[in-house]
């Protein structure tokens, strides 16, 4: 199974913050899952390649998406106190 998810921001900026900070898990995958991040511009690719059960694959793109959002909350937090 494979997936490619794309995710656009509203700048450059957040797209690199974003994908610096869940770029730790393409290194932490359990064996028969591939991740990979990268960041172009406003936009996040991430390519992920399972070749485990249906579970994981989904469970790998839920945790991708939670790292994200917890991504995103902690930046918005850091630029509200400034």
């Amino acid at each position: 199974m494979e997936a490619e998810i794309r995710l656009v921001f509203k700048d450059a900026e957040t797209a690199c913050a974003v994908a610096r900070a869940v770029s730790p898990d393409n290194l932490k995958a359990p064996r028969g899952v591939f991740v990979e991040t990268a960041y172009d511009g406003n936009c996040v690719l991430t390519k992920i390649k399972c070749d485990k059960s249906l579970a994981t694959f989904i469970s790998t793109i839920d945790d991708l998406l939670f790292s994200v959002s917890t991504a995103e909350k902690a930046l918005a937090a850091l630029r509200k106190s400034r």
